[in-house]
């Protein structure tokens, strides 16, 4: 495709979301994804060839400020991260949308409201197939349309921990998820929590959006596509051409609009390399590309009873948010709780090395394992910087007194459940599965790179529509905040761009 009048860089959920917006409107659509379709091999099930050997992870190493480097946990595949995500897909919750005081400061407001935006939420569900239910959640906002799908149903271990947490007057509920399990199961007997979907069993970027997109003959997919820069045309107010390079070759497409949804690290990774007359790279004139990085504060906890054995296969149904808007005691937010895809041996071998793997497969056969999640708050010295070809990430956490009291208070909970051992360990760098910030949007371009529509206040035909437009992190998992507003996005797009 020589001229295309749209090229979106990236198939992860952004991209394929805002290609599925645009389907059938007319214009010549070219994708641009780095990697290639994810094959279907035993290594997608086997759960020592993922969490041990690292079968799937990149090759690539970014650098700490300051020097040391780490292997990430982003994936290049088509379809992006969302390949090997949890397929939850929440909603932020109401309260989100405002500023909202954390022990760490101000989270900050949304440049729009809930309310204008639950419409996109409906829409975005219906196209990832959500299964859940309502009216088990306290904390669970306005929903125009009921889900279509019933939840993903507990396995006795899980309906036991239900219950037992109900026992303690609190409100579990069901995860709302993007996962036909029966067709999972059919392609092996474990989790799909971090495991790579080769079938149809997760609703992802690729088997969900991308697919949907792809009916449209003019759109076009190329793979193996790395994008090295943007160029802005002679007056920097537009973007005149993407560069890539694809298979050795180097090679140049001049759209007319431009959609950046590469990631929150790696689309500021784009526009900060990307020439600029003042050598800060592009859409940077507020000088916050990169800044305001967010990676939610987490860690994995493990309730143990070695009398009971939890023969759970996938485990992962179930949520708790009555610490999402307070500690329980009126006190400021901690945030949410929700399980983890069953764990095994292996999977504990990748963090604990020394311990012997048949004291990892008791303890894992007897634990009900569970994900602690809470607010990290934009800080414009948190950020990802570039050094020549490599990739510096800065980050510096806050609001780490909201992880520490929900551990504690879940901790008591889990004891008091019957539960004698609890274990937690917090996630590292090395895993920014729910990276947001860096690129964010709002009213003012003195402060925010992009507009509500993640349209960039420098270059009137650049888009940015990944987790980098998030003001804010909240406490819940990032994905469907992420297509509703690609959805929005491409509505703008539609009626206002193409319109023209």
């Amino acid at each position: 495709m020589a001229n295309p009048d749209i090229v979106i860089i990236g198939s992860g959920i952004g991209g394929a979301t805002i290609a599925s917006g645009l389907a059938g409107s007319g214009a010549n659509i070219l994708m641009l994804e780095r990697g290639e379709p994810l094959p279907a091999t035993p290594h997608a099930r086997d759960t020592r060839s993922i969490f041990v050997d690292g079968h799937y992870r990149p090759k690539e190493m970014w650098r700490e400020a300051g020097g040391a480097a780490f292997n990430p946990g982003n994936y290049y595949y088509v379809g992006g991260n969302s390949k090997f995500y949890g397929a939850v897909l929440i909603r932020y919750r109401r309260e989100d949308f405002a500023a909202m005081e954390h022990f760490g400061g101000v989270s900050p407001a949304w440049p729009f409201s809930y309310e204008e935006f639950e419409p996109w939420y409906s829409k975005a569900e219906q196209l990832f197939r959500v299964r859940g239910t309502l009216g088990e959640d306290p904390t669970e906002p306005f929903h125009s349309i009921p889900y279509a799908f019933k939840p993903v149903p507990d396995e006795a271990p899980i309906a036991r921990a239900r219950a037992e947490l109900r026992g303690l007057g609190l409100h579990p509920a069901s995860l709302p998820l993007g996962v036909d399990i029966d067709s999972w199961l059919k392609d092996g007997k474990t989790g799909w929590d971090a495991f790579p979907n080769t079938g149809q069993g997760k609703v992802d970027a690729q088997t969900g959006p991308l697919t949907a997109a792809l009916t449209d003959q003019n759109i076009t997919l190329e793979t193996g596509a790395y994008v090295e820069y943007l160029e802005a045309s002679a007056d920097g107010k537009t973007i005149s051409a993407v560069h890539y390079r694809q298979n050795g070759a180097l090679k140049k497409v001049t759209p007319k609009l431009v959609i950046l949804s590469a990631g929150a690290v790696n689309s500021a990774v784009i526009l900060l390399r990307s020439p600029s007359y003042d050598g800060k790279g592009l859409a940077n004139r507020s000088d916050q590309v990169g800044r305001n990085f967010m990676n939610h504060n987490s860690s994995a906890m493990l309730a143990i009873d070695p009398r009971r054995r939890n023969d759970a296969v996938y485990q992962k149904t179930l949520m708790l948010n009555d610490y999402y808007l307070s500690d329980g005691k009126g006190g400021k937010p901690l945030g949410n709780v929700q399980l983890l895809g069953k764990i095994d041996g292996n999977m504990l071998k990748a963090n604990v090395k020394r311990v012997p793997k048949f004291a990892l497969d008791f303890m894992a056969g007897h634990a009900v394992d569970w994900y602690l999640m809470c607010e990290d708050l934009p800080d414009p010295e948190s950020r990802i910087m570039v050094d020549g070809k490599d990739i510096i990430m800065q980050w510096r956490r806050s609001n780490m007194q909201s992880l520490d009291g929900l551990t504690k208070v879940m901790r008591e909970n889990f004891r008091a459940c019957g539960y004698p051992i609890v274990l937690s360990r917090p996630f590292d760098k090395r895993t920014p599965s729910h990276q947001c910030g860096t690129v964010k949007m709002g009213d003012d371009p003195a402060t925010s790179p992009l507009d509500p529509f993640c349209r960039s206040f420098d270059h009137t035909n650049l888009f940015v529509v990944d987790g980098g437009f998030l003001p804010n992190s909240a406490a819940v998992n990032p994905a469907l905040s992420i297509a509703a507003q690609a959805l929005r996005v491409a509505d703008h797009i539609r009626k206002v761009e193409l319109a023209a």
